[in-house]
């Protein structure tokens, strides 16, 4: 046995980045096969905050 049977096989940044986005990808297939009845994205509310009636303020009260 040798020592460079130990240490993990040295690979470029590029060589990394297509083995990521390989087991991204089947990551992605595997989740959509098991939740294809389920979905569960939340309802979207609306941002827009009701303003405050500032006019008694402006026009100084009663």
């Amino acid at each position: 046995m040798t020592e460079e049977n130990k240490e993990p096989k040295k690979i470029d940044l590029a060589e990394a980045m297509r083995l990521k986005l390989q087991q991204k990808k089947q990551n992605q297939a595997s989740n959509k096969q098991g939740q294809s009845g389920m979905n569960t994205t939340k309802t979207l509310k609306s941002q827009n905050n009701k303003k405050p009636n500032n006019q008694r303020r402006r026009t100084g009260g009663s």
